[in-house]
C-alpha cells in the first residue's frame, strides 16, 4: 500500500497516511477538523539499482561516449603534449 503525505491548508498540520489505491482522498483535517486537508505531491520512494534491465537497456542511452583526457600542452615546447626538454 502506498503512503500519501497530507497537509492542512488552514492550520498547516502534516501527516503521512497509509492508504489503498482505491481509498477515498482524505479531506477533513485530524487537527482542526476543517475540510482543507490536501494530498501532497512527493517524490517516488524507490530507486533502480543493480545490473538488471534498467542498467543494461535504458540507463545512459543517448549519452555520447566519454572522451579520454589529454595532458596539457607544454609551455616550453609548442605543439608538444609532453616536455622532452626539461
Amino acid at each position: 500500500m502506498p503512503i500519501y503525505a497530507y497537509r492542512c491548508a488552514s492550520c498547516g498540520f502534516t501527516k503521512d497516511h497509509l492508504q489503498k489505491l482505491d481509498d477515498p482522498v482524505l479531506v477533513a483535517c485530524p487537527q482542526c477538523h476543517r475540510n482543507t486537508y490536501e494530498k501532497q505531491l512527493t517524490a517516488a520512494g524507490f530507486q533502480l539499482k543493480g545490473s538488471g534491465w534498467y542498467a543494461t537497456d535504458y540507463k545512459g542511452k543517448g549519452k555520447p561516449p566519454a572522451k579520454p583526457e589529454t595532458p596539457p600542452a607544454c609551455q616550453c615546447c609548442p605543439g608538444a603534449h609532453t616536455c622532452a626538454g626539461n
